[in-house]
């Protein structure tokens, strides 16, 4: 992974004024907090515990465990309770407040549910999951769109101790099978169907093929698209028939702070998806203080973070952080381009949206529909711009900070992953400049390092595989079931640190720079090139919207850079546009990182959450086109059979 070091030259933007007198961390308290939270990681962590989170039973012991291990636990002898947490004690004071803006498909769906309002719906619902016998400890599958169900559900899971395994609805039914499995779940909750975009998605029929043997004893169904679907007397329940009658108060449970609090599958695009296990107390803790100090939020604000609770994003910051800090948290249920691409930029005006956090994919693609789509809309209530997901590239940040935030709100760019539960590098706004592409300083408690292939710490400016030192407690406890898994995966490659399975660079001033997944960083003539480097550099040219970037076998060089790249809808393709976009490459990083290949493509195969699917791009460079493997959760299978159809030769420079 290391290469020769470089001094990463990058464009400094100050800290906003709006920022520097008001926000919780200004740049002193960021080194005086970071150094007491390094210093004295047991001191630090417990001041916060005690004043962010309401303890049924308070604890004494921080921390213990083995790190090397992954075997680790948090404030394990106290006791509290997740939805006491994130709704009962904003109560009765903030009862009549906002909690969740939900937003429907449609611009004339919508709804403002008040504290009291989530309070008395998550008490039913926790009322009818105890009717149905679901216990302490039993796995609850969520399969449901973006709806206040979804809330309701997993809050109501944490009221009454049962664990949830929230599925994105956008899975298949061969998906959801094998999360049910692993989980070995005992009831789904889901509905009729979902609209995204205007088209429906048949969520029951998919539960109903993915129940086909298997002894699920309940599946609740909300009525939400009210379409007819297939019923099983003796298993299926309407949602408001068995919900509506219920008590609006269900008496929470006090449980241990290492008692789990959900499962979460990773994508699965290598090997079989990993069910990561979260804990209570510890992932809501970092949450929590992530929640309110990455992104400033003040009372009166309203957040909205655009991803699907069926990933950690919508876990932690669209649901779980924002209100266990008594937040206005908007919940979005369509996608950016319906039914105009104006749609983010309407409902931030509707709402007054003052922090707006969503991913690179979106916004790459709502930069390729031009700005006239902005033009109608003034978004002036945003304060604050933030990005998660995946690196994004200096020229989809600088059309995010200028035009959508009018080169007046910060951008926090975000590093973590399903598996540290909350975010782990980013720029706090009060204390850090912005630089375009780089995710900057590591979180309160976070001690990145970067290794070479050796395991030798690379030290000062330069690149290498990005681990993380010492336990943080929202850190994933274990792969459900398989802790052994989640020991190989993790903690075994690098002995003594947490693999994080991405490579980074450090520049002089400390700053980080992720280059993407290792296994996305491409030996070219003995060069180390991050494929994020390459597409930045494509991106950069006014014509290019998206570009992907992977390795192919090449006899000389021994990896071929292969490029696909879609083009923006309102550019007039020309005959020098390759040419023009190796020279492109060429100027920004060097002759060795000019791709062999380029190949244009109207649209790149992506999952439903955003994600492209680089699995499948390495297979078609390869030419392995017969062993592409499962692509039900593609948002769009015919995009593959056109990129194989266009398929670049690879000759005269023949593939080994």
């Amino acid at each position: 992974m290391t290469s020769t070091p470089k001094v990463v030259t990058s464009l400094h933007i100050p800290v906003n004024p709006n920022f520097a007198d008001t926000a919780y961390i200004n740049a002193d308290q960021y080194r005086q907090l970071y150094a007491e939270s390094i210093q004295q990681p047991e001191n630090f962590w417990a001041n916060q515990a005690r004043e962010t989170l309401l303890w049924a039973k308070p604890f004494k012991q921080i921390f213990q465990g083995n790190f090397s291990e992954g075997n680790v636990e948090w404030f394990a002898d106290g006791e509290l309770n997740v939805s006491v947490n994130c709704i009962d004690r904003h109560l009765p004071e903030n009862a009549n407040q906002t909690a969740i803006i939900w937003q429907g498909d449609e611009p004339d769906q919508q709804a403002l549910i008040t504290y009291q309002q989530l309070h008395d719906h998550v008490c039913q619902l926790a009322n009818a999951l105890l009717s149905l016998g679901i216990k302490t400890g039993d796995r609850v599958c969520i399969y449901l769109p973006m709806i206040p169900e979804a809330a309701y559900a997993m809050l109501a899971c944490a009221r009454i101790g049962a664990i949830h395994s929230v599925v994105f609805a956008g899975f298949s039914a061969e998906a959801l099978r094998d999360r049910i499995i692993d989980a070995d779940c005992c009831c789904v909750i889901t509905a009729d169907a979902g609209m995204r975009g205007g088209k429906p998605i048949a969520l029951k029929n998919n539960v109903d093929q993915a129940l086909q043997t298997l002894n699920v004893k309940n599946v609740l169904v909300v009525k939400h698209v009210d379409v007819a679907c297939n019923w099983h007397e003796q298993r299926d329940h309407w949602y408001h028939s068995l919900v509506t009658p219920q008590n609006k108060f269900c008496p929470p449970t006090a449980f241990a702070a290492e008692t789990p609090l959900f499962i979460l599958y990773t994508s699965g695009s290598t090997g079989k998806p990993k069910g990561v296990l979260h804990s209570s107390a510890g992932y809501l803790l970092q949450a929590s203080i992530t929640f309110r100090w990455v992104f400033d939020y003040h009372s009166k604000d309203v957040f909205w973070c655009t991803a699907d609770v069926g990933w950690i994003t919508g876990h932690s910051y669209l649901l779980y952080g924002p209100l266990a800090c008594g937040a206005t948290t908007l919940m979005f249920a369509g996608i950016p381009t319906y039914p105009t691409p104006a749609r983010f930029w309407e409902i931030i005006d509707q709402y007054q949206v003052t922090q707006f956090y969503t991913a690179p994919t979106a916004i790459r693609a709502l930069m390729a529909q031009g700005n006239g789509w902005l033009a109608s809309t003034q978004r002036r209530s945003l304060k604050l711009l933030g990005s998660v997901g995946e690196p994004i590239n200096p020229e989809a940040w600088q059309w995010y900070y200028q035009q959508v935030g009018g080169s007046r709100c910060p951008i926090v760019d975000t590093w973590w992953q399903t598996e540290t539960g909350a975010i782990m590098l980013t720029c706090l706004p009060g204390a850090h400049a912005l630089k375009p592409g780089m995710a900057c300083q590591p979180f309160f408690g976070v001690q990145p390092a970067l290794l070479d292939d050796q395991g030798q710490e690379v030290h000062g400016a330069g690149r290498g595989h990005l681990v993380i030192k010492h336990s943080w407690p929202s850190q994933i406890r274990s792969v459900y079931q398989q802790h052994a898994r989640c020991q190989d995966t993790y903690f075994n490659p690098f002995p003594g640190y947490y693999t994080t399975g991405d490579g980074a660079e450090r520049d002089i001033e400390g700053d980080y720079r992720i280059l993407g997944r290792v296994d996305d960083v491409l030996n070219v003539s003995g060069h180390r090139l991050g494929t994020a480097e390459i597409e930045s550099a494509l991106v950069e040219h006014p014509a290019v919207a998206e570009a992907a970037v992977v390795g192919f076998a090449h006899a000389i060089k021994g990896e071929g850079i292969y490029a696909f790249v879609t083009l923006m809808v309102d550019y007039t393709p020309k005959e020098d546009d390759e040419q023009q976009l190796k020279a492109q490459v060429t100027k920004a990083i060097g002759a060795i990182a000019k791709p062999d290949i380029i190949q244009f493509a109207p649209a790149l195969p992506k999952t439903r959450s955003g994600k492209i699917m680089r699995r499948i791009l390495r297979k078609i460079a390869q030419g392995d086109v017969d062993g592409l493997g499962d692509i039900s959760t593609l948002a769009d299978e015919l995009v593959v059979g056109d990129l194989i159809k266009n398929r670049k030769n690879l000759s005269p420079v023949a593939p080994i």
